[in-house]
C-alpha cells in the first residue's frame, strides 16, 4: 500500500531513455501554467475595471449589464484558463505515467470539467440576459 501512495518523483522510462525531451516537456508545461495564470490575472484585471466602471453609473439597468458584461468576461478568461490547466496536467501526467498521478489527474479533469460546465451555463444564460446570444 505505501508503494501505491508513494508521491515521490521516479524514473520512468521515458525519463531514462529521452531526458532531453522530458525536460522541453516540462517547460513546455510549465510555459503553459504561467500563461494560463497570466489569463487569470488579465480576466480579474479586466472584472475590475468593469466592475468599477458599472458601479459609477447612476442608471442602475446600464450599471446591471454593465456589471454583467464584466462577469461574461470574466468567466471566459477563467474557462480559457482552466483549460490551459488541463494541457499543462495532461502533459505532466505523461510525463511520470504513476497510478497516483493519474488518478489524481483524473480527479482534476472532473473537477475542473464540472466546473467549466457550470461556469459555462451561467455564461450562457448572462449572454441571453445580455441579447448577446446568437440562439
Amino acid at each position: 500500500m505505501d508503494r501505491l501512495l508513494d508521491l515521490g518523483t521516479k524514473e520512468t522510462v521515458l525519463h531514462a531513455s529521452l531526458p532531453a525531451l522530458v525536460e522541453v516537456l516540462e517547460w513546455i508545461a510549465a510555459g503553459i501554467d504561467l500563461f494560463a495564470i497570466l489569463l487569470l490575472v488579465i480576466g480579474a484585471a479586466r472584472f475590475m475595471a468593469g466592475f468599477i466602471r458599472a458601479e459609477l453609473r447612476r442608471d442602475s439597468g446600464q450599471r446591471l449589464r454593465t456589471s454583467n458584461r464584466a462577469r461574461l468576461e470574466l468567466g471566459n478568461y477563467i474557462l480559457a484558463g482552466l483549460e490551459l490547466f488541463i494541457v499543462s496536467d495532461v502533459i505532466h501526467t505523461a510525463l511520470s505515467l504513476a497510478a497516483t498521478d493519474l488518478i489524481f489527474l483524473l480527479l482534476l479533469v472532473i473537477i475542473r470539467s464540472i466546473t467549466s460546465y457550470f461556469l459555462d451555463r451561467e455564461l450562457s444564460e448572462l449572454r441571453r440576459e445580455l441579447g448577446d446570444d446568437p440562439r
